[in-house]
């Protein structure tokens, strides 16, 4: 891997920037260059609000992305938003369990996961984003699953419940992913 971008984007209060912080943070802990770049709506809380990760071996010359490799949306107004920035190659994750449509792109990879549901089924509706993260570990294999896990301890090691429920469907978004990404279609020339 030289760089690769991620936006992951949603409503305020999804854990977007929370997300973000731990793909940022786990990329520093396999000694990677990393930028974090928060953007958010006018409200906190219920409005649109995004980030943008860069991570690379090398030198990263600029935060500003206008077509990331990969893109994660929680909601619709983020798949409207976001969708048709994907760079060809690139991967699209949607969280299903509020998204009820997908992309039309062939040239990208896509996975819808429910992320949502798998962690309401998990008794934690508020680890959606961690789900989404696996999912994105799962799927591109840019970080360690190891390495996040670890991020995650370092983080949450102090309240047990919480760590606890997190490393649990941050593997199960991680072993969605390995089984249900559907990849970009090959066009011969």
């Amino acid at each position: 891997m030289e760089q690769y971008e991620v936006t992951i984007a949603g409503f305020g209060g999804q854990g977007i920037m929370t997300a973000g912080q731990l793909l940022a943070y786990s990329a520093m802990n396999e000694d990677k260059k990393v930028i974090w770049l928060p953007s958010y709506g006018p409200e906190m809380r219920g409005g649109t609000a995004y980030c943008t990760i860069v991570i690379s071996d090398k030198r990263i010359g600029s935060p500003i992305i206008k077509t990331p490799t990969g893109i994660c949306v929680f909601n619709r107004p983020s798949f409207d938003k976001f969708e048709s920035a994907v760079k060809p190659g690139g991967l699209l994750i949607v969280n299903s369990s509020l998204i009820n449509v997908s992309s039309k792109r062939t040239d990208i990879d896509q996975l819808l996961i429910p992320a949502n549901k798998i962690a309401m089924e998990t008794g934690n509706p508020k680890v959606a984003n961690i789900v989404v993260i696996g999912a994105f570990i799962g799927a591109t294999g840019f970080l360690k699953l190891e390495t996040v896990e670890e991020t995650l301890k370092k983080k949450l090691g102090h309240k047990n419940a919480l760590l606890e429920i997190n490393q649990k469907v941050i593997k199960i978004g991680y072993d969605f992913a390995k089984k249900n990404l559907v990849k970009a279609k090959k066009v011969s020339a």
